[in-house]
């Protein structure tokens, strides 16, 4: 193809720019002697914490293991095989707890689809030792997470959080609940929707219909089909600013598969994604050379796809963990502006009309009984403003 889709990568380190050029290859010493250029005057510490932070630890290792001491350090190749190390037995410890609860699930009839850890390491890499895991998330349909919930308790496991919820709000507005074993050490993430709301996804039936069966069980464990997968990888990386390398490392993998492009380009058209789509793929071709094929053309036709793509390297600056708080307030301004700048126009309308709909927030601002909860509706701007006032009134 002739379009140009560089990016502005200025603001890659140069210990980023090695940790990119090691996640693209395997061992392989000539290549490393070849580009000894990319090792001079690292920060070696910095390197092993940016390893870390996004994830790669275990590529990074594959890469360097048997590296000439003279290019990197001994002392920082058994640093990352230490880490190599203990992420392959938390994933084989995770792929046992994986597949014995759903073994469980299906005894109780629960159907449900593993959307990461073991089986996509599996999958994408080949070997569960090569991607990172620090829990098991898991979809299943929302009629089933009261039995879903009961099981897990029975088993041990301890519910992490509760949140608040007015008039079914949480049905869309959250997508998981967290659930943690304090003696096997084991987080697992129930799903009832891909990503949180008000924008539409795939339904769990059509998901369950396109399902694959893992062969890293002995016991059936089903995961997403290689299509669903993509929209998944894609739209989950695009709505944490693709700021872990791992994500980008899955899609790479995964585009190298086999897929039907015309039906990922009808998927994501559907679900009003397109230009997250191509945002994912421009992305991983600019920064860890994966190709671009004529067939991905109708994703990358999305007119924002290079700008969003372009404004995820500000997630590359330093090292962004969105799920540690509080964020620094400037990512976390710059963070809302970019997932709504993700949205179609339909989706943003959507997004703004569910500003509409009732909050928890207003039932503490103004408590009524849950009969007359309906009438935060017609309130929701009155209590709104009420909560803006007094905000900005206090010192």
């Amino acid at each position: 193809m002739v379009n140009n889709y560089s990016l502005d990568l200025t603001v890659l380190t140069k210990e980023l720019k090695l940790l990119l050029f090691l996640m693209k290859m395997e061992y392989d010493e000539e290549l490393l002697l070849n580009n000894r250029v990319l090792f001079e005057d690292i920060e070696w510490g910095q390197f092993i914490q940016l390893a870390r932070h996004h994830r790669v630890h275990p590529i990074v290792y594959t890469a360097l293991k048997g590296a000439d001491k003279n290019l990197v350090p001994l002392d920082v190749v058994k640093t990352l095989y230490r880490e190599y190390q203990k992420s392959t037995f938390q994933m084989l410890r995770l792929s046992g707890e994986m597949e014995y609860i759903s073994k469980v699930f299906t005894e109780l009839k629960v159907q449900s689809l593993v959307l990461k850890g073991p089986v996509l390491s599996e999958d994408l890499y080949g070997d569960v030792s090569l991607r990172t895991s620090r829990d098991l998330d898991i979809l299943v349909p929302i009629a089933d997470l009261d039995i879903v919930e009961e099981q897990l308790l029975k088993l041990g496991y301890e519910k992490l959080e509760e949140f608040s919820t007015i008039l079914n709000d949480w049905r869309w507005r959250h997508h998981h609940l967290t659930y943690i074993h304090p003696l096997k050490e084991v987080t697992v993430e129930i799903h009832w929707r891909l990503n949180p709301g008000p924008a539409k996804e795939p339904s769990f039936n059509e998901m369950w219909e396109r399902k694959r069966i893992s062969t890293l069980t002995s016991f059936p464990v089903y995961f997403l089909g290689r299509e669903d997968l993509f929209f998944y990888l894609a739209s989950h990386g695009a709505r944490h600013g693709w700021s872990r390398l791992r994500w980008l490392a899955d899609m790479d993998r995964i585009v190298k598969q086999k897929l039907d492009w015309e039906e990922i380009s009808s998927l994501m058209q559907q679900f009003q994604c397109l230009q997250v789509g191509g945002q994912a793929i421009i992305l991983a071709s600019q920064l860890l050379n994966t190709p671009i094929t004529e067939e991905m053309k109708p994703l990358l036709a999305a007119n924002q796809s290079k700008r969003l793509a372009q404004d995820a390297t500000f997630y590359l600056k330093e090292m962004i963990n969105l799920h540690t708080l509080p964020v620094p307030l400037h990512i976390s301004r710059y963070h809302k502006r970019h997932l709504f700048s993700l949205l179609s126009f339909q989706n943003k309308i959507l997004f703004v009309m569910s500003f509409l709909y009732p909050y928890p927030e207003d039932a503490k601002t103004l408590p009524l009984p849950k009969a007359l909860h309906f009438l935060y509706f017609p309130l929701r701007p009155v209590l709104w403003a009420w909560r803006k006032t007094r905000k900005h009134a206090l010192p």
